[in-house]
């Protein structure tokens, strides 16, 4: 089931690079996206309504794609009180956190005695993809939706594939209802993206879309960036656990098990260690643990294609490792001394988890920071979701005469070295 561990060498990148994925889909899965996209532009609702019966198999009416407000009024009530209790912990913490990157508008004079500046304004129509199936992921509820209302957003648009009997989660819809979402669609896969990008004739188009999904869902949001804005490309689960000789066997296995229980299979573990004789016992507990766990079966798959352990002796290479693998969830597992020096030398992760009680599942449910995150080493080049994400900037320039006066002898430097007496003239006429 598990296999051993690579060495330290100069193979290591080579192999490494073998085994870890990527956000470029192929091309069986870009055809077949196309051809919905082009469905779902072209036929709207029947579009949608005959891929969510192909796919989802749920027979819908199209006057049943939106959620209706007695739903979402009676999944709010059937909330067991522990379960509503921790939702509102949840928002709380994501509310927090994300009210700390509430930028300010801002003013200065520049040399010519003009006025610049920056101005920041919520994104006016967003869409959430929240996926559902087998294990409804409530939380991306929370992680999304709540930086969205953070940023004041106006119009919240969500979209999450139904179950068979076309119905979706109560604790999904009840969460929504208490973050105050009223339009909620009952659509998922890459025809979701497609509405949100398209506009159908219930659903009508967004500015930018959200939320982590499968390769389709993915392979849409790439092919309709442009048109509308996407957040990022977050694919399967990763994690990646940095284990020295103060770890404990059974926090790292069950680490690794947690992350692999997703469901889609192609989830990927790392595990970096610096004690060669840990590895086995390591081995042993997640053998000890994983009959416990009610998705064992899929896990067990994850181990044997998505597993990979290497032995680095010293925290420089596991750094240099780590950076090139550039992983979604990053635990370190490691004495208190060595937490500063890997943090700041491992400058690729999505998210770090602290020490040896930081669970990577605190970042997937409560503690605050959106567990929307970047994968397939796209941590090299961009960060998990912020309200940043749900803002648009814009500049802004002021003169008066007397300031444009002062750039007068620059603007025109520039226009004749470009050459463009348009834009010489079209200055200097006002002054």
């Amino acid at each position: 089931m598990i296999k051993g561990f690579l060495r330290d060498g100069d193979q290591l990148l080579e192999q490494l690079t073998d085994f870890c994925p990527t956000t470029q889909g192929d091309e069986v899965v870009k055809n077949s996206v196309s051809e919905i996209l082009h469905d779902v532009h072209k036929n709207g609702d029947e579009a949608v309504l005959s891929r969510t019966l192909l796919y989802d198999k749920a027979k819908l009416a199209s006057g049943e794609i939106r959620v209706t407000q007695d739903e979402l009024e009676k999944a709010k009530n059937e909330l067991l009180p522990r379960e509503k209790e921790s939702i509102l912990e949840a928002i709380e913490n994501v509310t927090s956190f994300h009210e700390r990157s509430i930028p300010e508008s801002w003013d200065m004079i520049n040399n010519h005695g003009a006025k610049v500046g920056e101005k920041y304004y919520p994104i006016d129509r967003v869409g959430i993809y929240v996926p559902g199936g087998n294990v409804p992921l409530i939380s991306t509820v929370i992680m999304t939706v709540t930086i969205a209302k953070v940023a004041k957003v106006k119009q919240i648009a969500v979209v999450t594939p139904p179950s068979a009997d076309g119905k979706i989660a109560s604790q999904m819809l009840a969460a929504l209802a208490l973050l105050g979402v009223k339009e909620i669609y009952k659509v998922g896969g890459a025809q979701a993206i497609a509405a949100l990008a398209y506009g159908t004739e219930t659903i009508s188009s967004v500015d930018k879309i959200y939320g982590p999904g499968n390769a389709y869902v993915n392979e849409a949001k790439r092919q309709v960036y442009g048109l509308v804005g996407i957040d990022l490309l977050p694919g399967p689960s990763e994690v990646m656990v940095i284990a020295d000789a103060s770890s404990n066997p059974a926090y790292v296995a069950a680490a690794l098990l947690s992350q692999a229980e997703h469901g889609s299979g192609k989830e990927k573990l790392f595990l970096l260690f610096s004690e060669e004789a840990h590895f086995e016992k390591i081995v042993d507990e997640i053998k000890t643990q994983l009959p416990e766990l009610t998705h064992k079966e899929s896990i067990e798959r994850v181990l044997v294609d998505g597993f990979v352990s290497v032995h680095l002796p010293t925290l420089e290479r596991i750094a240099a490792i780590a950076n090139f693998i550039a992983p979604e969830h990053l635990e370190l597992q490691v004495n208190e001394d060595s937490i500063g020096f890997l943090t700041n030398e491992i400058t690729t992760a999505g998210a770090f988890l602290l020490g040896h009680a930081t669970a990577t599942s605190l970042g997937d449910f409560v503690a605050g920071p959106s567990h929307v995150l970047p994968t397939g080493r796209s941590s090299r080049f961009s960060s998990g979701l912020r309200l940043h994400d749900f803002l648009r900037r814009s500049s802004f320039i002021h003169y008066d005469v007397e300031s444009a006066s002062r750039a007068k002898k620059s603007l025109d430097v520039f226009a004749e070295m470009e050459k463009l007496d348009g834009h010489g003239k079209s200055f200097s006429i006002r002054i």
